[in-house]
């Protein structure tokens, strides 16, 4: 194990700004409202006032009724995780198929916190995305960044994606909750680093909060038996 590549100052100190410029290059990335472009072109029609307002693949389904828009919806906003990482293990010199948290017990501080700025920088930029920030001429949440997380995760660490995907979907067939299944993913986000004993646990930890952070309302709803099953129909439920 590299312990000094994952303490040393200098290190972290030295790949900053590439992680700064590769964030905010995430960032504007992952702010590309691919599910509004779909829907204004295909119905006219605002994605935010339908369904949940929310700007994502699912708001996708509820406003043009369509599974086949969801699906490109759901692939596009993947990609905008998927690109991001995948270019920066690349930039750092890492093997795009070696989990980060390996890459970061024999490698230098670069393997890690570039891939992890690029994770972040696209997860926020689908959530408060600047595009629609200009469209709305205000700053707000605009998805939750299941998808394109989901993406990341699929470049960052291949286990962490199937363990969120995996136990996400188990959860919503069991519950016929989706809001559920989205926040048990995103707990198990930690945990699955917890039970990999990986270093970079700490980053899995505040990946998994923002993603919740973007579901507590509706998910506190759910618990308060305000939450549907199954919410895929326009005005079915509760917006946020």
């Amino acid at each position: 194990m590299n312990i000094d590549a994952l303490t040393s100052s200098s290190a972290w100190t030295s790949v900053l700004p590439l992680a700064v410029a590769w964030f905010a290059i995430s960032y504007v990335l992952g702010s590309i409202p691919f599910a509004y472009i779909i829907v204004r072109a295909v119905t006219g029609e605002d994605i935010t006032t339908h369904g949940t307002g929310n700007v994502g693949a699912m708001n996708v389904r509820r406003t043009t009724g369509s599974w086949g828009w969801f699906v490109v919806a759901m692939l596009a906003d993947i990609l905008k995780g998927v690109t991001p990482v995948a270019a920066a293990k690349i930039l750092t010199g890492g093997d795009i198929l070696t989990p980060v948290g390996v890459a970061m017990l024999t490698g230098d501080a670069g393997v890690g916190l570039v891939p992890m700025a690029a994770v972040a920088g696209a997860v926020v930029g689908h959530n408060y995305s600047a595009f629609m920030a200009l469209l709305k001429k205000r700053f707000g949440r605009s998805g939750k960044g299941l998808a394109t997380g989901a993406g990341a995760l699929l470049a960052y660490d291949l286990r962490y994606f199937v363990a969120v995907v995996v136990i996400g979907l188990a959860v919503i067939a069991l519950t016929r909750y989706m809001m559920a299944g989205q926040v048990v993913a995103a707990v198990t986000l930690p945990v699955a680093a917890l039970v990999l004993r990986s270093p970079d646990l700490p980053f899995a930890v505040l990946m998994g909060a923002l993603v919740y952070a973007a579901h507590h309302r509706r998910f506190v709803g759910l618990l308060k038996g305000q939450e549907p099953r199954f919410y895929i129909h326009d005005r079915g439920g509760p917006r946020g």
